[in-house]
């Protein structure tokens, strides 16, 4: 039996997994809110053993080591699909926002286990309404850019056709008089309008 197949250097180097980011997404912001939850359990155990201290007056801390608590807190699976899916709805650009925001809150709420799922929920349902303003925003920035262009074309099309107000043929109704016809139905005092391919 050789070594080499003990070692992995002749193995070629494995690639970056090829997968959707919106799983990416899913798994980074579900094991933010798992390190969340396990923080928050970390700082309730730490309040709980300052009011033992406080409580009974003694630091037996440094003799006594507190068995971690066997079961943590765990979100219920309806709860973490409804968060997943939340979290699909979510645009790759807009995680790292989202895991700042939810960072920023619990940092300044410190809440209890319970509520680190319903504040992530709170992050997330902010983002996803944001998104869906911008998303209207540029659809009616779309809608107005292609409504311009069509008004554009159309103003050049009307600027095709010109006014000659002094041109040379205009006939006025002093012209008519002079000649004792009567005038056409037309107003002869109103400019004439010619299209571009008269001059």
């Amino acid at each position: 039996m050789s070594l080499a197949s003990w070692f992995r250097w002749n193995e070629p180097p494995s690639r970056i997994s090829q997968r959707n980011p919106t799983e990416m997404v899913v798994e980074t912001l579900m094991m933010e809110l798992g390190w969340q939850i396990k923080q928050a359990e970390k700082q309730q155990r730490e309040r709980e053993n300052e009011y033992r201290k406080i409580k009974t007056g003694v630091d037996y801390g440094w003799l006594v080591s507190y068995p971690k608590p066997k079961h943590s807190y765990d979100i219920s699976p309806g709860e973490r699909l409804q968060l997943e899916d939340m979290c699909t709805k979510i645009h790759p650009s807009y995680c790292g926002p989202v895991l700042l925001r939810f960072r920023q809150l619990t940092a300044e709420y410190e809440p209890e286990v319970q509520e680190v799922a319903r504040l992530f929920r709170s992050v997330l349902q902010e983002a996803i309404e944001k998104i869906k303003e911008e998303e209207e925003a540029k659809k009616l920035a779309r809608q107005w850019n292609t409504k311009h262009k069509t008004s554009l074309s159309l103003m050049t099309f009307k600027s095709r056709a010109r006014i000659s107000p002094f041109s040379s043929n205009i006939k006025t109704i002093s012209e008519d008089v002079e000649r004792g016809t009567e005038p056409a139905r037309r107003v002869w005092s109103m400019p004439e309008f010619r299209s571009a391919k008269d001059y």
